[in-house]
């Protein structure tokens, strides 16, 4: 008997496996040294993506991080399998941020760091999250 695609039930009890916060991948970021002047980073990547931990579900959604160096650089190649680590991990929103935050001041330790996300509206409702280190004491 063929499936009722259009049954309201039909999804119910589907389900993808959900990893904890064990799962994210700080090992996967790297760093090189760098010695040149004082200046300004800025990375952005709209390929984000981690689920809700009540649904499941992706959280789509845009990175920012800026910062200035003191002696060290990320390796982007690093930092891009770093945040795919996060797309199987149930998560909130405003906790990527902070992981995010907490890991990348952790390696570079900078002069300054800011981490925004903005995630894709969610039932009418858009999700901006910013961590900066002038915030933090």
């Amino acid at each position: 008997m063929p499936t009722d695609v259009s049954s309201t039930e039909y999804a119910a009890g589907r389900v993808f496996p959900m990893e904890d916060e064990s799962s994210i991948r700080a090992d996967f970021l790297e760093a090189f040294v760098y010695e040149g002047p004082r200046q300004r980073i800025k990375y952005r990547t709209n390929e984000f993506a981690a689920l809700c931990p009540f649904s499941g579900l992706p959280d789509m959604g845009t990175i920012w991080i800026k910062y200035i160096p003191q002696t060290k650089l990320v390796e982007l190649k690093a930092l891009k399998y770093y945040l795919m680590s996060f797309r199987n991990v149930g998560i909130f929103q405003e906790a990527v941020t902070s992981r995010i935050y907490q890991d990348l001041h952790a390696l570079l330790n900078p002069e300054a760091l800011i981490v925004r996300t903005r995630y894709a509206t969610r039932g009418g409702i858009d999700t901006t999250c910013t961590i900066t280190s002038d915030d933090q004491s």
